[in-house]
């Protein structure tokens, strides 16, 4: 069972209202809308995706870094370097 499973519906929720902001963008680009409005609805599903991603994040360390911690061995190991190279690569967005 993964961490996220509890909030499962919330984050498909989400995902569905960032998906019609994305359609709202395209409808924006070809009704040739403004850029500086197009370019302030993409940062505000940037910052949409950016929130699901740390929670999704969180999640994971709450349970599935902590169950192997917990667990101990080299599964510890293993998913301590998955969650950093997680977050090295949000860093990096």
């Amino acid at each position: 069972m993964h961490g996220y499973s509890g909030d499962k519906q919330a984050y498909l929720t989400r995902l569905r209202r960032i998906e019609g902001q994305i359609r709202g963008l395209q409808r924006m680009v070809e009704d040739d809308a403004y850029c500086i409005d197009i370019l302030t609805q993409v940062s505000a599903a940037t910052r949409a995706l950016q929130a699901v991603a740390l929670g999704l994040l969180e999640e994971h360390i709450s349970h599935c870094v902590t169950d192997a911690i917990n667990s101990g061995g080299p599964e510890a190991e293993a998913k301590v370097k998955e969650a950093s190279a997680a977050i090295a690569r949000l860093v990096r967005s």
